[in-house]
């Protein structure tokens, strides 16, 4: 009997490693797929067109992944694609998310800090994506009066800056001898100082024309923007229409505009009277 033990024995072994060979492939197989981690992209809805997802891609609707939200990763990059880089200002919002979202254009640990400029939401950004995502579509960088904008190019993701101008001994120095006045609703600094029995002094209105002078004296509800207009530096008037961001003060870039002449029926004027 024990001659026909042996053969048996080698076959029962011959099986078992049999079945190891095909379980234990699929097993490992198995496990890969489960610890796989998928990335699900947050996109842009502005346009009828295009949309930028977070990796900074820009694609159309119909080349996004299902599964992943995720536009494909061949394309450019943080494509600036009409965008101006000395004033960060694009012609395209999809294009001007993903300009913004490159790490060398918008630094992480400064975008976090940027106020959210809606009084309701006075919080931070969350992310580099929500600061792009929402500079880009409510900057106010090439904004006039009336909701119209100085050019195409009104898509804006620079990050504001407001320690760019001169200490506050150095500003107060050269302030000396200067009554800072808040003018009346409408009306411009020429008739706000002399009604105080001053003159409006020109070349004093670009020390004005900083957000942390306009909110030394302005309340600035709405955050401290950037815009373009003959009546600045102002605040814009509580019931203004809401495209005009009632409670915001506003700076000017154009240091050419500023004037004592200026004036607008929904702002109020911060005058350098002498």
């Amino acid at each position: 009997m024990s001659q026909y033990q042996h053969p048996l024995h080698i076959d029962l072994i011959l099986l078992t490693l049999l079945i190891l060979q095909f379980f234990l492939p699929l097993s490992a197989i198995r496990k890969d797929v489960s610890l796989q981690q998928k990335h699900y992209c947050r996109t842009t809805v502005q346009g009828r067109f295009f949309l930028t997802d977070d990796n900074g891609h820009v694609c159309d609707a119909f080349s996004v992944n299902p599964l992943s939200h995720c536009c494909p990763g061949e394309g450019d990059q943080f494509t600036c694609q009409g965008c101006n880089l000395v004033s960060q200002c694009c012609n395209s919002y999809e294009f001007c998310v993903s300009c913004c979202l490159n790490p060398a254009m918008t630094p992480k640990e400064l975008a976090l800090k940027v106020k959210i400029a809606k009084p309701v939401t006075a919080g931070t950004y969350g992310s580099v994506f929500d600061f792009c995502a929402g500079r880009c579509r409510h900057s106010s960088e090439s904004v006039v009066h009336e909701n119209a904008y100085l050019s195409e190019f009104h898509h804006c993701f620079s990050i504001p800056s407001n320690s760019s101008g001169p200490s506050s001994t150095q500003l107060e120095a050269r302030l000396a001898g200067i009554n800072i006045i808040i003018g009346r609703q409408g009306e411009s600094c020429n008739s706000a100082c002399k009604s105080s029995g001053q003159s409006c002094v020109p070349n004093k209105l670009a020390l004005l024309n900083q957000c942390e002078v306009i909110q030394k004296y302005m309340s600035c509800k709405g955050a401290c923007l950037s815009s373009i207009g003959a009546d600045q530096p102002a605040e814009v008037v509580e019931d203004a229409p809401r495209h005009l961001n009632p409670g915001a003060c506003l700076y000017t870039r154009s240091q050419s505009s500023l004037s004592c002449d200026g004036s607008h029926r929904h702002t109020r004027r911060l005058c350098p009277c002498a």
